[in-house]
Formats: structure tokens, sequence, C-alpha cells
């Protein structure tokens, strides 16, 4: 392949990940606003509470912390497998 289309690869292949991580980052605010509006606010009304508040906010930063926790465990097996398979593949990969 001439570097004409290696660029293009390199170029699709950015433009995946930025897409997969907006849509994971969607998801997360998604799931998190669902958990803990349902945890921390049992009578929606015109406005939250101080403790409502205080709940959501403290549930929020739960919610993120144990995500980032299985993120970075995700992503440390994906290359540990990556590597695995490349020193058994050769100079292979998934693209």
């Amino acid at each position: 392949m001439d570097s004409y289309g290696s660029s293009d690869k390199s170029r699709l292949m950015a433009q995946v990940k930025q897409e997969a991580a907006m849509n994971n980052a969607r998801q997360l605010i998604e799931k998190v606003n669902e958990h803990c509006f349902e945890k921390c606010v049992p009578r929606p009304g015109s406005s939250l509470s101080s403790g409502e508040s205080a709940c959501f906010t403290q549930c929020m930063e739960k919610y993120m912390a144990a995500w980032n926790v299985v993120s970075r465990s995700y992503i440390n097996r994906i290359q540990q497998e990556q590597g695995k398979a490349g020193a058994g593949a050769g100079a292979g990969g998934m693209f």
C-alpha cells in the first residue's frame, strides 16, 4: 500500500476511535443521570433540594470513579491480549 493509502487508513482509524470515545462518553452520562437521578431524587420537582444535590454529586463522583477503574482494566487487558497476539502472529494485527 502506498503512503497515501496508509495516511487515509490512519485518519479513518483516528476518526473511528474518536467516534467510539464520544459514544462511550454519551453512554456514561446517560447511565450516570439515569442511575443517580433514580437514587437521589425520589420526588422530582422544579428544583433539587440541597440533600438531593449533594446525593447526586456524590453519586456521580462514585459512578465516574468506578467507570474509570473498569475502563483502565479493560484497556490494559486489551493491550495485553494484543501484545500476546502480536508476539505470536509476527507483524500482523487487527488493522
